[in-house]
């Protein structure tokens, strides 16, 4: 029964990615019953928290495990760094079918607000400053996420850029000869500063950002509805618009969770 049991929230397929990413489930000290609660069933409840928005407390019962049990294993995996490693793996594929491309690609990000407050949050300044976060998405050219980050709302963009490339550049797998290099960087004015484009000429990249007072704010041209399409893929999952993780590292989380299934809806679609 397993996969089918769950099709109805996670994706065909998905499970079986994830399941050898997992690590092995420790019996608590103090005893109890939760050793024997079904993998695949912890990871399709927190699929659903993700994809609806609910509060861990209001989990259906269908899952067969409390909203704790669910919660305590979400922290678990995502300390382990289970998410990451599933995108990797999801990025890895889409380039051994020749789908990632990386000849361009493109950096922004979107203010969310952050309900309950916590770190790496801030006044956001398009939100009458109310405690907000940034999420950073640099996608490929055709608008797939292959990195994603968070910062407070308050945050310039610009200090996002080095971290994002950087972070593409180490997803990259020396024994199967990947190394993951943008060819050209498009990105609005608010990324426009002399140091930054020599930063990227020094590591390979060509910089394509708008310039202040010279070129129009809409530079990215056609290549904007790509990004924002992107982020209107990620912003859709209930649980990442607005923020309710107090914990940045939870929400980084769900964030990485998301931009993953963003992924292999995309690797379904684009091979069958």
């Amino acid at each position: 029964m397993g996969s089918e049991r769950w099709s109805w929230i996670v994706p065909e397929g998905l499970w079986e990615l994830v399941q050898p990413l997992l690590p092995p489930v420790r019996a608590r000290p103090q005893g109890g019953g939760t050793a024997n609660i079904d993998d695949e069933a912890v990871f399709a409840a927190i699929v659903y928290v993700l994809v609806s928005g609910c509060a861990w407390r209001h989990l259906p019962p269908c899952f067969g495990a409390s909203k704790s049990t669910v919660h305590r294993r979400f922290v678990i995996w995502s300390r382990a760094g289970v998410w990451g490693r599933l995108h990797q793996v999801l990025l890895d594929r889409l380039a051994d079918g020749g789908l990632l491309d990386l000849s361009r690609v493109i950096l922004d990000s979107a203010h969310v607000r952050a309900k309950k407050g916590g770190e790496q949050t801030g006044p956001s300044p398009v939100d009458r400053g109310k405690p907000g976060s940034k999420m950073h998405i640099l996608s490929d050219a055709a608008g797939l996420p292959v990195v994603v980050g968070v910062s407070a709302g308050n945050t310039h963009d610009l200090h996002g850029l080095r971290p994002m490339v950087a972070g593409l550049q180490m997803k990259h797998d020396p024994e199967r000869g990947r190394y993951r290099q943008a060819g050209k960087l498009h990105a609005d004015k608010a990324y426009d500063r002399p140091d930054l484009r020599r930063w990227l000429r020094s590591v390979g990249v060509i910089p394509r950002i708008a310039r202040k007072g010279i070129e129009s704010s809409q530079r990215l041209g056609r290549r904007r509805w790509l990004i924002e399409r992107t982020i209107s893929w990620l912003t859709g999952y209930r649980r990442l618009s607005p923020r309710y993780e107090r914990h940045p590292s939870n929400y980084l989380a769900f964030l990485g969770l998301a931009a993953a299934l963003t992924c292999y809806k995309r690797l379904i679609k684009l091979t069958t």
